[in-house]
């Protein structure tokens, strides 16, 4: 069913205009949760600062000076009645439905939850490691219990059943759910690499200045426990795991896909690059090129350990999001690749032309051809470029974006490539008391120019090839759509492919507050968008088999 909005009659009268009020809303809005998120910040730095005083141990409360008393008391006493009188204010609005579905109530409470939890998290787990290494630090632990408060406090209202965000609410679990994600990474390469590093070059030698071997490791596994234990309760006990909204998918694939890859991929690339030295270079002793293998092993292990759980859960998203998932790892590796080619071409023309120093270019062509090894392999695998590309698939916005990025990036690069190689050709014509060999001014750019030109042109030659493809199988979809909003309370997966193969309209879900339940299928979705047309079009799909299509004004 589709239905159309008839202008309004004129009315008999002067009034106020409907958008004039709604803007005066929206600024009315932006003022008040901007300065309630400022007054929270106020009051919570002067609370940590009085308990921290009070923490100190046989230290008066207004040692350090009075000036830091006296800004903890004003921001306490001023900046905090004046919060809670402005949050009374608010929260008493949000029984109101279009004060709860407001983009700026959303808006504060995301970056409110997130900042809040950052902070605590940074000074409760900093104290924590304090207390391995240097000691108690009583400023740090009270901004963490504060700050720890404060995020207790916008969660119960997050969570609040009647007044909590309509739009962005699941905002605050996909950021919190990264941001555990992204130290638990980082504490775990660093705890684990401190061990690989202290097995393999002995822990006689990590002692240094009465720091024992075993601190460093103790340290990061705090953070990389803290971490894990934020994105768990996000992902599992909040559910962000099941979320299919956009920016969801794009942290799924972004972090745990891409970020957790390049760990992985930077680790391997680094454990091949040691051995290589180890193998076939002796410029350096044997601990020297052994330095990174420790932190090279864990970031191999922790990286692949993340990503292989999170491409799993790619696997049962839509069709686009494990393509996004297949294109970003692509990229990673044609990176590599392209990367290790430069790198190779560069060491080769050195040791062409200074055979003598063939020693010192020998670490580069090991560095180039571990990147090689390791990323064309990635490439290759994700890519599939033997294989025969269907029209369908040829059509699809994922991999028209990625070819286009990627031609276009490699252009932008082989052309300040050529800039550079043109200075340096007119610098060493212009010079005539240089010493230094042409290849050898020009051997680094070069082989960043050949590896940028292969990348641009085998792309550039798909897109092509794709388009004529396309064209001839009559495939592309007609955009008679720009975009749908889909609005629905079951699992929007199936329907929003159904929706981009019909139309190829990109697709936006909302989730309703309906209980979810059986609702329309794919088809009776695309049946009911057949012959609609417009920029935007808001389809409700159910309760039960009801499907409504609105075409909505420009």
């Amino acid at each position: 069913m589709t239905a159309t909005t008839l202008p309004a009659a004129p009315g008999p009268g002067p009034g106020p205009s409907p958008v004039t009020g709604s803007a005066q809303r929206t600024v009315r809005r932006l003022i008040v949760y901007s300065l309630l998120f400022v007054l929270v910040t106020i009051a919570a730095i002067g609370l940590s600062g009085l308990v921290g005083r009070l923490l100190e141990t046989g230290t008066p409360l207004a040692a350090g000076g009075n000036a830091g008393l006296a800004l903890s008391l004003a921001f306490t006493l001023i900046g905090g009645p004046l919060a809670a009188l402005l949050w009374w204010v608010v929260w008493r609005r949000l029984t109101d439905d279009s004060e709860r579905s407001s983009l700026a109530w959303g808006l504060y409470l995301a970056l409110m939850y997130t900042v809040s939890l950052i902070v605590a998290t940074s000074a409760l787990v900093g104290t924590l490691s304090s207390l391995v290494s240097d000691g108690w630090r009583p400023g740090d632990f009270s901004t963490g219990v504060v700050w720890a408060l404060v995020w207790a406090w916008h969660r119960w209202m997050w969570r609040h059943p009647a007044k909590g965000p309509i739009r962005l609410a699941t905002v605050p679990a996909v950021a919190a759910s990264v941001y555990g994600l992204i130290i638990g990474i980082g504490g775990g390469v660093t705890a684990l690499g401190s061990l690989f590093d202290t097995a393999i070059r002995r822990a006689s030698e990590q002692v240094f200045a009465g720091t024992t071997w075993w601190q460093a490791p103790l340290e990061s596994l705090i953070w990389a426990v803290a971490g894990g234990a934020i994105w768990a309760w996000h992902w599992f006990r909040d559910d962000a795991r099941r979320l299919d909204a956009g920016l969801a998918r794009v942290a799924l694939v972004v972090v745990g896909v891409l970020w957790a890859g390049f760990v992985m991929l930077a680790g391997l690339g680094t454990v091949l690059f040691v051995l290589l030295r180890l193998a076939f270079d002796s410029s350096d002793p044997a601990s020297e090129i052994l330095r990174p293998l420790g932190m090279a092993l864990a970031a191999a292990s922790v990286g692949a350990l993340v990503w292989v759980y999170h491409r799993g859960v790619v696997a049962r998203h839509s069709a686009g999001t494990r393509r996004a998932g297949a294109l970003v790892m692509s990229g990673l590796g044609l990176v590599a690749a392209a990367s290790g080619i430069g790198v190779v071409i560069n060491a080769t023309l050195a040791a062409l032309v200074s055979p003598i120093a063939a020693s010192d270019t020998r670490s580069l062509l090991l560095g180039g051809i571990s990147a090689l090894v390791v990323g064309g392999p990635v490439w290759w695998l994700n890519w599939k470029p033997a294989r025969r590309v269907e029209a369908t698939e040829a059509g699809s916005t994922g991999r028209r974006v990625y070819l286009i990025a990627v031609f276009g990036i490699s252009a932008i690069v082989a052309l300040i490539t050529v800039l550079v190689v043109g200075y340096l050709l007119f610098e060493f014509g212009l010079d005539p008391t240089t010493t230094a060999s042409l290849v050898d001014k020009v051997r680094a750019p070069f082989g960043l120019l050949v590896a940028t030109g292969l990348v641009f042109g085998y792309h550039f030659a798909l897109w092509r090839r794709d388009r004529s493809v396309i064209a001839a199988e009559g495939l592309a979809p007609a955009r008679r759509i720009g975009r749908v909003i889909l609005v629905t309370s079951g699992d929007a997966v199936a329907l929003e492919q159904a929706i981009t193969d019909a139309t190829g309209a990109s697709v936006t879900v909302w989730r309703s507050l309906d209980e979810p339940g059986v609702g329309p299928d794919a088809a009776a979705l695309a049946g009911a968008l057949e012959g609609v047309t417009g920029k935007r079009v808001l389809m409700l799909a159910g309760p039960g088999n009801r499907v409504e299509v609105v075409r909505l004004a420009d």
